[in-house]
């Protein structure tokens, strides 16, 4: 349970907002339709919830303390947040559901959103709402209605279906390729090996699937999103190691090469999951339907 005696409350947060635009407890009043002495109240209460001086005055001007810099960008989070919370719920009619889809970042820009298309169309009384922050107990904890994951099988408490699996490629941007030739995999070391850190292993095992070994397999710059590693592979800070059909359109448009012709097939592959007791839920149910729909009509690996 939130403690309330440090949640201030909105208008408090609104006064000091408007304070740090204008440094002026006047017009911030004038703007709020407030008196400046509530306005002031307000700020004086909410420093003394926090403990610190939001607000101090220079040669009769007010400046910012650090304190106050600091809660200010919390703050303006904050009113943004509910700003929209409350714009959303206020446009949506009772009818309407709202499906909430978290996704690998990566494969949810790169598969996932391109095949969204038409779902408004089709489901215009359910809205969307996709995220990237996954966490294991999402599903049950009741944040999301369904997940895409890597990985193998399914987990607890949940229905997986399995979706695809797919193949690993070294990729990076032609202007990196030396003159000669490569004669075997492990000089691919010479152009830095990129990382990925949801997968730590995977260099080790691509050239282990090859029956060849280097002592570089887990050196180079280390990236958390395939994004990033597509993103430093295209800009020449190295070579890649990528699922194949996250890259297709920079491979297809030549801003991606692969240097050395070895796709290793992952031991795990991506499903989408729901809590059990939501199987018969209709937004789920439909959402499912359509994937479905999706992989079949599609060139997915």
């Amino acid at each position: 349970m939130l403690n309330k005696r440090y949640l201030p409350s909105i208008t408090a947060l609104q006064c000091f907002e408007a304070v740090t635009r204008h440094l002026s407890f006047t017009r911030a009043a004038e703007e709020l339709n407030l008196t400046q002495s509530a306005v002031s109240k307000q700020v004086a209460q909410l420093e003394e919830l926090l403990q610190h001086l939001l607000f101090r005055r220079v040669r009769r001007r007010l400046q910012l303390t650090p304190a106050g810099d600091l809660y200010l960008g919390e703050v303006r989070k904050i009113l943004t947040q509910v700003e929209m919370s409350t714009h959303y719920l206020r446009s949506y009619g009772g009818d309407t559901e709202v499906l909430r889809v978290s996704t690998p970042p990566t494969f949810g820009a790169r598969w996932l959103v391109p095949r969204l298309k038409g779902w408004r169309l089709r489901h215009p009384t359910i809205h969307l709402d996709l995220c990237s922050e996954q966490e294991a107990d999402d599903l049950l904890q009741g944040r999301s209605d369904l997940a895409f994951y890597f990985g193998q099988g399914s987990r607890a408490g949940t229905e997986s279906l399995k979706l695809f699996g797919e193949e690993l490629v070294p990729v990076c941007a032609p202007g990196s390729l030396p003159d000669q030739p490569f004669t075997d995999p492990t000089q691919l070391a010479d152009l830095v090996l990129l990382q990925n850190a949801s997968r730590p292993q995977a260099w080790h095992d691509w050239f282990d699937s090859q029956g060849y070994h280097t002592e570089h397999s887990y050196h180079g710059p280390r990236f958390e999103t395939f994004y990033m590693c597509i993103r430093a592979a295209q800009v020449g800070c190295g070579v890649a190691l990528l699922p194949k059909f996250l890259v297709e359109e920079e491979l297809a448009d030549g801003k991606l090469i692969i240097p050395w012709q070895h796709a290793m097939p992952s031991t795990n592959a991506y499903y989408l999951a729901y809590p059990e007791h939501s199987a018969e839920v209709p937004k789920v149910r439909l959402f499912v339907e359509w994937m479905l729909e999706q992989i079949d009509s599609s060139d997915t690996p």
